[in-house]
């Protein structure tokens, strides 16, 4: 087991910038929430329905914003991103079980492959023809990267993630396991015997500071790339068809469904569980709340909601006629009065 770290409440202020109150030598090993916090954790405040605990906290150090120095009975680092700021800290902390730099003895792979020297390899990884590996890569046990896929440098593969050939995976990006990038989009023709496969000439495009959650699948495009560009961040258990298109940054959380050939803008954020229809346009700046279905292309940017039999309209529309429909028992009543 790795040591755990620790560090000072100066060394922290220093390394991140920051304001500090108290103990400048007091030691943090671990990161809890305010309410279950001990005297080694360094916690946060951000949210007001938290505030509660601040007085009765046992953190070592609690992150927070100017604000609520004064109400701070123990340690405190002030800044005016607290969430941003635990999170950066909370990554001095993190372990990961990933291969360390050198190929594996059970790791198969092609001689064609170009493999840099600050590679890892885990146990059981299958490498590919022609596949190019950049420097500091890491790929954990039991993946597949097939033919004349490239992957650029200090991008991460968890175990058990599965690339197609031919697939391009830009700088720092994170891939969960059980991805799998590049299989063949959902493409059939109908004959009078049944179903004839289209072939999926395309490839998967990936871009830089990409994440990608576990179980979640990337269709190769049908006769174009599906591209993914730098800095999307796709959550668990996710569908993207064939030919899609998601622009810089945008978001999208579990569970979320994208039919073929549908272009998403720049800076959107997708509920869990929204469905969006094929062929759409989705502009930038959009934000589709969860479980909502798309069927039709939105074009200015936005709060949306899509539900079923009620079409898609602007979330403001939306709560408007939700809470009209909420009275229509009592409408309905006074026209029955009214027509007796």
């Amino acid at each position: 087991m790795n040591d755990i770290p620790s560090y000072s409440l100066k060394q922290l202020a220093e390394q991140f910038s920051l304001e500090w109150r108290g103990d400048p030598e007091v030691q943090l090993s671990g990161i809890a929430p305010i309410e279950k916090a001990e005297a080694h954790h360094i916690s946060f405040l951000e949210n007001s329905r938290y505030q509660k605990y601040l007085s009765e906290t046992r953190a070592g150090v609690v992150v927070l914003p100017r604000v609520l120095a004064e109400e701070c009975r123990t340690n405190c680092l002030i800044t005016d991103t607290p969430y941003l700021t635990y999170a950066k800290i909370a990554g001095l902390f993190l372990s990961r079980d990933l291969p360390s730099v050198g190929i594996h003895p059970t790791a198969i792979v092609d001689p064609s492959a170009h493999i840099s020297s600050s590679v890892a390899l885990g146990p059981y990884v299958v490498i590919g023809p022609n596949v190019h590996l950049d420097d500091h890569v890491i790929i954990g046990a039991g993946s597949y990267i097939g033919a004349g896929t490239h992957i650029a440098e200090k991008t991460c593969l968890w175990p058990h993630v599965s690339v197609y050939h031919d697939t391009e995976i830009g700088c720092s990006c994170e891939i969960k396991s059980g991805a799998v990038l590049g299989g063949d989009g959902f493409g059939f023709a109908p004959t009078p015997s049944g179903w004839h496969k289209i072939p999926q000439l395309g490839r998967v495009i990936i871009g830089d500071r990409v994440s990608i959650g576990a179980n979640t699948t990337i269709d190769r495009g049908s006769t174009q790339d599906t591209v993914i560009a730098t800095g999307v961040i796709i959550d668990n258990q996710v569908q993207i068809a064939h030919n899609v298109s998601i622009g810089e940054n945008t978001a999208i959380a579990g569970c979320v469904g994208i039919a073929g050939s549908t272009h998403i803008g720049k800076n959107c954020q997708i509920g869990g569980g929204a469905g969006i229809g094929g062929h759409l346009v989705i502009t930038d700046n959009v934000a589709i709340a969860a479980m909502s279905g798309i069927t039709k292309s939105i074009r200015e940017p936005g709060q949306y909601i899509g539900r079923g039999g009620m079409g898609v309209d602007t979330l403001k529309t939306w709560l408007k006629l939700a809470a009209k429909l909420r009275g229509i028992d009592k409408i309905l009543a006074r026209i029955k009065k009214l027509e007796e």
